[in-house]
């Protein structure tokens, strides 16, 4: 799996796994496991979960998955909610998050989103985590450039290692600003929702269909290569050497079909195809977060 780097050095896996509404219905329990655990046989070893995700099932499911391999051939990232991010709460969040994935530690901890957290406590949180050895570096999530520039004003706001923003071809406000924000600072990102599942819209059968999967442009250019439009769309992300991509799948085809994403590669054919019905923006756009 090509990787992604890091401004510590270190590396992820670029294109992961990940686990949003897995754990609500108990009846997939083993069903999400194995998904994960496939994944996992074809390559995708980054995990991604998070405190909220179904109040903890989804670490446990995470967790489990994760047992048969060994624990340094995967890449865990959790994330904490912005009112468990002070040195009141972090401590037991993390124990928790430890023990649902059968860890103990965490290969990257992100502020699951800004709200009323302070960022310097944030930071000073997140570092005294990594001296005790509990995560291996930090990261935030749903930041915009604002966001960013606050972080980067307190001590050691600068060691923030990643952001984890929704991205996909339909949601691309992301590439006004952020991206060459975070580019200059070296700081790469995870896209969460990567081909996309807002803006659903009802056809004439009564089928809700995703705005992505029934655009026209869309299909050409998967037809083209001869790939899925989840293919495309995931390829459409993974076109950044900075971008991790962190789909979710349960059934196995799904999952195959996720991991052979890795090796599509666009033209700027397809690209300027794509861009006609989804462009990218020019000007700003406040920073979409579901």
């Amino acid at each position: 799996m090509k990787q992604v780097y890091l401004p510590d050095g270190s590396s992820m896996p670029q294109l992961g796994q990940g686990t949003w509404q897995m754990g609500e219905d108990d009846d997939k329990y083993e069903r999400e496991i194995a998904g994960l655990r496939h994944g996992i046989e074809l390559g995708m070893t980054l995990i991604d979960t998070a405190e909220m995700y179904a109040d903890g099932k989804a670490e446990n499911i995470a967790g489990n998955a994760a047992k048969p391999f060994a624990r340094e051939s995967l890449y865990i990232c959790d994330k904490v909610y912005p009112k468990n991010a002070d040195r009141k709460h972090i401590y037991s969040s993390v124990e928790r998050s430890l023990k649902l994935l059968g860890t103990d530690y965490i290969d990257l901890y992100l502020l699951h989103w800004r709200e009323d957290a302070d960022l310097a406590e944030v930071a000073y949180c997140m570092e005294d985590l990594k001296d005790r050895g509990w995560i291996r570096r930090w990261g935030v999530s749903n930041f915009d450039v604002d966001d960013m520039e606050d972080l980067w004003k307190v001590p050691d706001g600068n060691k923030c290692t990643v952001n984890q923003v929704l991205y996909n071809l339909g949601t691309r406000g992301i590439e006004y600003d952020l991206l060459d924000w975070q580019r200059e600072k070296g700081v790469p990102f995870m896209a969460y929702s990567p081909v996309g599942q807002a803006g659903a819209l009802t056809t004439q059968d009564g089928v809700s269909k995703s705005v992505l999967m029934s655009d026209p442009h869309v299909k050409a250019v998967a037809d083209r290569h001869g790939i899925s439009i989840v293919q495309l769309l995931l390829a459409f992300v993974l076109r950044y050497d900075d971008m991790v991509a962190i789909p979710k799948a349960v059934s196995f085809d799904h999952v195959e079909e996720n991991a052979q994403a890795a090796d599509i590669h666009l033209t700027e054919e397809d690209l300027e195809e794509l861009s006609v019905s989804f462009p990218a923006p020019t000007e700003k756009i406040p920073m979409e977060k579901y």
